[in-house]
């Protein structure tokens, strides 16, 4: 924190620190997006900063206006943003500095040796797939088609062919497929308890005489729910009020019967085949969204006597990545450096999935993107889950 606070001090406007008056939040992310591309292209050698909440006037000194609380508490989600919009993948930190009694923003951007940086998806009519950037002096420049080549031939004289590097699922060979089993999702805690108090509803509904509607409920509730649990006169509307919080409440019983009791674990392994280290390798892959496909965003709390209680950091440190979109679950996780020789597990802690029986005979596919600061190309390619 004082090495970021001595550089907002400090520093002044250049090609590797950017200095912006307003956070970004949640209307600015083209221009976040924008930024970020420029400075991860800027011809500068180490880590690059966009300094949030400050500003230069016309007469070239610093005023420090501030930047809410709120644009720390993950919304947006800067680092997912990039990780989704942007390739290859870009380490960004953003962490809140207080300097002269306000609070300012500054993203710390991570050496950046894989040039070109682009747009791996649309993001509006003027951020397209493909579009790159670069900050020079004290600006963003767009790059042509000449800058991108020359920055293309740089990295091809310097690396590693993707034709080396295998990945697949652990085995006595490296498999292309793999079977999962699927599982009933109708006994999930929270849709038993839907389905219980359905049931309740119906059985009040279906009686209209308040005396024999009371005993219906009653007798009703008994079967659901067990003697040891006591009757409460509740009205219909007060039943669908609970069922609407049945997810909620009953979250950490269904993550443990999604990932613990029924689910599967998911590890990759790489295999280098060429001659020197990947270097900063990184690893990206698709899943689709669907109703009976589950992927744990986080590994699942674990029950302990009538509780559930929470991994320790480094349980949820060695856990992917997961970002759950519209259409897809996107998984990333950082690798290092991966040596020529032996596969390596892809995952320090295997990915869980549960797959509903909705699923089953079906197939999909896992298209996986592996990049590296030396490698000529991104190692693309496909696999296949069978359920």
């Amino acid at each position: 924190m004082k090495r970021l606070a001595r550089l907002v001090q400090s520093a002044t406007p250049t090609t590797a620190v950017q200095f912006r008056k307003n956070a970004y939040g949640q209307n600015g992310v083209q221009s976040f997006l924008r930024d970020v591309l420029a400075m991860a292209n800027a011809a500068v050698e180490g880590s690059r900063y966009i300094v949030t909440g400050a500003e230069f006037d016309a007469r070239g000194r610093k005023r420090l206006l501030g930047v809410d609380r709120d644009d720390f508490s993950g919304k947006p989600a800067y680092q997912s943003l990039a990780n989704e919009h942007i390739e290859p993948p870009i380490r960004i930190r953003y962490q809140p500095v207080t300097v002269e009694g306000e609070r300012l923003g500054v993203f710390e951007i991570g050496d950046c040796q894989d040039r070109p940086y682009m747009m791996r998806i649309d993001f509006s009519e003027s951020l397209r797939r493909g579009d790159a950037y670069a900050r020079l002096n004290n600006s963003a420049v767009k790059l042509g088609r000449r800058q991108l080549q020359s920055l293309f031939e740089k990295k091809f004289r310097d690396s590693v062919s993707a034709a080396n590097i295998e990945i697949g699922f652990p085995g006595d060979i490296i498999h292309k497929d793999k079977k999962l089993s699927t599982c009933g999702l109708s006994q999930l805690p929270s849709a038993i308890a839907s389905a219980k108090l359905h049931e309740l509803i119906e059985a009040k509904t279906r009686v209209h005489a308040s005396a024999s509607n009371t005993m219906v409920a009653r007798l009703t509730h008994a079967r659901l729910f067990g003697t040891d649990s006591p009757y409460e006169e509740r009205s219909t509307d007060d039943i669908r009020a609970e069922m609407r919080q049945i997810e909620r409440r009953y979250h950490n019983h269904d993550q443990h019967f999604l990932f613990t009791e029924h689910g599967s674990d998911l590890q990759l392994v790489i295999l280098n085949q060429g001659e020197e280290d990947l270097t900063d390798a990184s690893l990206t892959f698709a899943l689709p969204n669907h109703t009976s496909f589950y992927v744990a965003s986080q590994l699942p709390r674990l029950p302990r006597d009538d509780r559930f209680i929470d991994r320790t950091p480094a349980e949820h440190a060695d856990y992917p990545a997961v970002t759950a979109r519209d259409n897809a679950i996107n998984v990333s996780v950082k690798l290092g450096d991966i040596p020529p020789g032996e596969p390596i597990d892809v995952f320090r802690t295997p990915l869980r999935l549960c797959v509903g029986s909705d699923l089953k005979g079906r197939r999909i596919g896992i298209q996986y993107s592996l990049f590296a600061q030396n490698l000529r190309t991104a190692a693309t390619g496909k696999l296949r889950l069978l359920f």
